[in-house]
């Protein structure tokens, strides 16, 4: 999921689904509460631990550090793939995505008129979002708050990814910088700005996942397909070894949704 979120058009939701563990994932940060840091500020531990004891911090903890890691040690390096081998690396996303959304499809069982609306909505908005140049340039601390809480709510959506609305909003590069340079108040900053994201948006996720499952999963498919554009535009060169590595991509895709089960 680390690696995928530095990727623009590549989502860390979307790996947290075909490894089976994104309803998991959703329903654990959900339980999240702004009340454990208020609780832990006004030393009531008693409080904080009642709290505490309600997150899946066995799921969670292991998977935050593996993230973090992965993003600390692979930055550099897949911004280097995009770089030097873009047409490859992209077109190997491509397929690990389009084999995410065939792999969802069986979770919408039947399609309705309904479920389709839900499909066109998401496609409608990863599309047109993949079709947006860079918004903003400013850098400062506020906007970089913001960023790091819109980044993260994308990062938690299957198709639309938490890097792509960074480069949308001017601060992909800034960020990649920051964390090379390892600049701690513009860390700490997107950090904060993340986790009010997290804890907000994935209550809403949560909601309807357990609600209306088969509208949100049309939904998200729609994102999936849509968000395919921000990769064909990336395919410029050498297409039939783009095509052999975009096949390699669906077949892992295929192996890991097998193998999670």
């Amino acid at each position: 999921m680390g690696i995928a979120d530095v990727i623009p058009g590549v989502s860390g939701g979307t790996i947290a689904f075909i490894t089976g563990i994104y309803h998991r994932l959703i329903h654990a940060i959900s339980h999240i509460k702004l009340e454990l840091l208020t609780s832990l500020l006004k030393l009531d531990f008693k409080r904080f631990k009642s709290l505490l004891s309600k997150v899946d911090l066995k799921f969670l903890i292991p998977l935050a550090i593996g993230i973090l890691i992965s993003i600390l040690t692979f930055a550099r390096l897949i911004t280097s793939l995009m770089s030097n081998y873009p047409s490859f690396t992209f077109a190997f996303f491509f397929g690990l995505i389009l084999a995410s959304a065939l792999i969802m499809k069986k979770e919408v069982k039947k399609i309705n008129f309904e479920k389709s609306l839900f499909f066109i909505f998401g496609f409608l908005i990863a599309y047109l979002l993949s079709s947006t140049t860079s918004l903003f340039s400013t850098h400062s601390l506020p906007f970089i708050l913001i960023a790091g809480s819109l980044a993260i709510c994308a990062m938690l959506l299957p198709g639309i990814s938490g890097a792509f609305i960074l480069l949308l909003l001017g601060q992909y590069q800034y960020i990649l910088q920051a964390l090379h340079e390892f600049n701690l108040k513009v860390i700490l900053t997107f950090i904060l700005g993340a986790i009010i994201g997290l804890i907000t948006f994935s209550k809403i996720i949560d909601y309807f996942i357990e609600n209306h499952k088969y509208f949100t999963f049309a939904f998200l498919i729609g994102l999936m397909i849509g968000s395919l554009k921000v990769l064909l535009k990336n395919i410029q060169s050498n297409y039939f070894l783009s095509a052999i590595f975009a096949i390699i991509g669906f077949i892992i895709v295929i192996g890991i949704n097998k193998y999670s089960k």
